[in-house]
């Protein structure tokens, strides 16, 4: 059984001490009922992690480190899910499980047929409620390195921006594209676009297609929003080896 894992965003040493940051020692101590002597596992972000026990268990949590341990449970695969807001919370459940199959990146898009508009503040608390999704997943699924959550963008002002490496496949996801992912060959990196309930409007496909993306459908099904950027990676996973 893998005990408790913790994301500290500061620097460790091996044979170190390590205070919880105040949120996640709470947790800890009031939600796991974690105490003095227990073991717990704490990762930094930027590769390996620390294997310790639990030190002192007051106003704060305080762990004693035993050796980093290179561990790294990364896909093998680049793979960034460029994802149009959808509506209500279900963003959170994407990220949460595009972290669990591997994603390296999170790009949330505005499109034009998007429930949900945010812009300054908004946009900003909620990108940041996203990362600490991101966190959680990590902390739950094993991954030692915490994938980017990239800020919102609107849609065609990210096809705009972005930059022409041949090396990324570009995916439009879409029902009714005549190819499928057991047609993608060979190993490599991938960005996947996914639109918003109701999918990307036509101007937003042609400047997709402009762009580079190809379009390529699940199966015969229509899935929804929410399901189709988890299920595209899990089959990328699987088809590649990382699965």
């Amino acid at each position: 059984m893998m005990a408790p894992r913790f994301f500290c965003p500061q620097l460790l040493a091996p044979r170190g001490l390590a205070d919880l940051p105040p949120a996640t020692a709470h947790h800890a101590l009031r939600v796991l009922r974690l105490g003095i002597g227990d073991e717990v596992t704490l990762f930094n972000g930027e590769g390996g992690e620390y294997p310790g026990r639990i030190a002192e268990a007051g106003r704060g949590v305080r762990v004693r480190l035993d050796d980093w341990r290179d561990t790294e449970r990364e896909s093998p695969l680049g793979l960034v899910l460029a994802q149009a807001l959808p509506s209500g919370d279900r963003m959170d459940w994407i990220v949460q499980k595009a972290v669990e199959l591997g994603v390296a990146g999170i790009q949330p898009l505005s499109a034009a047929r998007s429930v949900v508009k945010l812009s300054g503040e908004r946009a900003v608390r909620r990108v940041e409620h996203w990362r600490q999704v991101a966190i959680a997943a990590c902390e739950q699924c094993g991954r030692n390195r915490l994938p980017e959550v990239a800020p919102i963008l609107d849609l065609r002002q990210w096809l705009g921006c972005l930059e022409q490496h041949n090396e990324v496949r570009r995916i439009l996801l879409m029902p009714g594209a005549a190819r499928r992912p057991r047609d993608l060959a060979g190993d490599g990196s991938f960005i996947l676009l996914v639109g918003p309930e109701g999918g990307l409007c036509e101007e937003e496909a042609i400047l997709a297609r402009s762009a580079g993306f190809e379009g390529l459908a699940l199966g015969p099904r229509i899935l929804r929003t929410e399901t189709a950027g988890p299920a595209m990676l899990a089959a990328l996973g699987a088809l590649h080896g990382d699965l």
